[in-house]
């Protein structure tokens, strides 16, 4: 079948998909994801921008609302993961739960099409030794995206496709130059969706938390000054904690239960180990004995090495060769063989954390 449903957030690099795939001859079906009302990519502006491409390419334009699931999946997500003290990271959960899945589903039930084609810098390929897609970084390291698209299921693997994988940011520009698009000179979205439509983040959250004063304390329980919300606050934070002291002190562990947030010297946020819930194994089978990997516990930190111990009930126990600093709750952690995705999940409370 030369029929392809290509997601356009009204960004260049969903456009340049789009375009690329429409001129080697592909069935191209555009497809914008109504997540919420306000300004940036994927929202009221991604969408006029998204149709905008679409009648340039002379392709069909399709608009889904599925507010209602990004609200559950990503807002509500946030909100209750941020009230306990954790740091969330949206994007892994938002590629799974609200766009490939609800993507692929749409391309197949209204459109008749089993593949779906992003803007994302990755790559799939198939092992016919195993069976299994494989998950790859991009050749652009600076743009690679696998990180946040480790949850991705085998099956929304399979019917996925990454035209963006092998080609430098630049190339991507100068492609969407050459059909003339209207985004090709469009600025990139510089943080999270939920982030550009409200300001910053503190203004997304005062939204939907309310202000509750308490305690920054250090690890003997001293109290040292008094934060406005645990939820402004994320483990490794050194700027905005507002005390004066001798040394830096960072937040150590974010105590919602008793509203404080625990802060000390750098020591005290560097770990040699964590564990990891909710782990997705991609590339390979999951394991039964310990592997050797790189892992990488934010997406822009530097891969290191670690051995990655599974554990029952989709767990797994993190053993780095050196302790890491800022291992943070609520984040993804991603390990990689290579270029190849092994497998990722989210970090679970840290030893600083359970204070």
């Amino acid at each position: 079948m030369n029929k392809i449903v290509v997601g356009l957030s009204g960004g260049v690099d969903s456009s340049a998909a789009a375009a690329i795939l429409h001129h080697q001859g592909y069935e191209v079906i555009g497809l914008t994801l109504w997540l919420m009302k306000g300004k940036g990519q994927c929202c009221s502006e991604g969408m006029i921008d998204a149709a905008y491409i679409c009648e340039q390419l002379g392709i069909p334009h399709h608009i889904v609302d599925i507010r209602d699931v990004f609200q559950t999946n990503i807002i509500d997500y946030l909100v209750d993961g941020y009230s306990t003290g954790i740091t969330p990271l949206p994007c892994s959960q938002c590629n799974k739960t609200v766009k490939f899945g609800p993507m692929l589903q749409y391309a197949r039930e209204n459109l008749e099409c089993d593949r779906i084609a992003t803007g994302h810098y990755a790559r799939i390929q198939h092992d016919p030794a195993t069976g299994r897609y494989q998950l790859l970084r991009a050749f652009d390291r600076n743009k690679d995206q696998s990180y946040f698209l480790y949850d991705l299921s085998q099956e929304l693997l399979a019917g996925s496709v990454f035209p963006l994988g092998e080609l430098q940011k630049s190339e991507t520009r100068q492609l969407a130059d050459k059909y003339k698009l209207k985004t090709a000179d469009k600025p990139e979205s510089q943080d999270l969706c939920l982030v550009e439509s409200n300001g910053s983040m503190r203004a997304f959250l005062d939204k939907y938390l309310a202000p509750k004063k308490g305690d920054i304390v250090d690890t003997s329980g001293k109290i040292l000054g008094e934060h406005d919300g645990v939820h402004h606050y994320t483990i490794g934070q050194r700027k905005g904690i507002g005390i004066a002291a001798a040394e830096p002190l960072y937040v150590i562990a974010l105590d919602a239960v008793n509203n404080r947030v625990i802060v000390g010297d750098r020591t005290k946020v560097t770990e040699p180990e964590c564990t990891v819930e909710r782990v997705n194994w991609v590339s390979i089978a999951e394991p039964s004995t310990p592997i050797r990997a790189e892992v990488q516990i934010r997406y822009r930190s530097t891969p290191v090495p670690v051995t990655v111990i599974p554990l029952e009930n989709s767990r797994v126990r993190l053993v780095f060769d050196e302790p890491q600093f800022s291992i943070t709750p609520g984040q993804a952690a991603v390990w990689y063989e290579g270029e190849k995705v092994l497998g990722g999940g989210i970090i679970e409370q840290t030893v600083n954390s359970e204070q």
